[in-house]
């Protein structure tokens, strides 16, 4: 019962479509964008970041981090729900990085900081980040102290965890843990709903309605923790969610982009 809190595809429709439909919609935008593809950031051969580029210049860089639990899935997997960001005159940066259980979440973040540095380096102006599920949980972990270099922090000012888990404590109890290898004190360092967000960086953290009940808490617990709105998208689920980074005039793309 306790994997079922944490399980997404066993309850959707249909849920199997979805990994390949968004491999190959990623592999046509890619094909299609102007951008600059595997950029290392770092030795590993995961540590990699795509970086696509606007219409004209660049107002600022987006970043996107994907999901997967921390233990599957590719930055190449996701390229084309940086559309939106693009059409509002962003550059777009999909980090890469290594998974469990070859890495800790610990270093997977100190990954996500050095992919989001080097893409930052690349291009002027603010940044904002937003990440999906494990993803959600990366780019939380940015928006805290410490975590991104001080300059490049102080560039950062909105921030989307999207299906976030911010509280790493309850997947100590599941049979994922034995790939994550999470133990009391990791679990505590990584939650982000135990820590504080800088303060200059607006966040609003984002979930389906039609998400898992575990899914809807870690949601809110993060919108308490650090008194942030919460963009709750009617009849979406965990995987369709993702929809919104795409639809133009979404509350979504209204947070990052107004």
């Amino acid at each position: 019962m306790r994997d079922a809190a944490y399980e997404n595809g066993g309850f959707i429709p249909d849920a199997a479509a979805y990994p390949p439909r968004w491999e190959e919609d990623a592999q046509a935008f890619r094909v299609a964008q102007d951008g600059a593809l595997d950029l290392a950031y770092g030795d590993d051969p995961r540590a990699r970041f795509d970086l696509f580029y606007p219409d004209g210049k660049a107002q600022g860089l987006f970043v996107f981090v994907h999901g997967g639990y921390w233990k599957a899935r590719s930055k190449s997997d996701w390229s084309h729900f940086v559309a939106g960001a693009l059409d509002h005159g962003f550059a777009a940066a999909v980090v890469g990085y290594p998974l469990a259980p070859q890495v800790c979440i610990s270093e997977i973040t100190q990954h996500i900081s050095a992919g989001v540095t080097a893409a930052a380096a690349k291009v002027e102006g603010p940044i904002r980040l937003a990440g999906h599920s494990a993803g959600g949980h990366l780019v939380a972990r940015m928006a805290m102290p410490g975590v991104l270099p001080a300059d490049v922090a102080a560039r950062v000012d909105r921030v989307l965890p999207i299906s976030p888990v911010a509280d790493l404590r309850p997947l100590l109890e599941l049979s994922m843990n034995d790939v994550l290898r999470l133990d009391t004190a990791e679990a505590a360092a990584e939650s982000p709903v135990l820590g504080g967000k800088l303060g200059q960086i607006d966040v609003a953290t984002a979930v389906g309605a039609q998400e898992r009940p575990a899914f809807l808490d870690q949601n809110r617990w993060l919108a308490e923790a650090w008194d942030i709105p919460q963009i709750i998208l009617p009849g979406r689920h965990h995987f369709d969610v993702l929809d919104a980074l795409v639809t133009d005039g979404s509350p979504l793309l209204r947070f990052l982009f107004r």
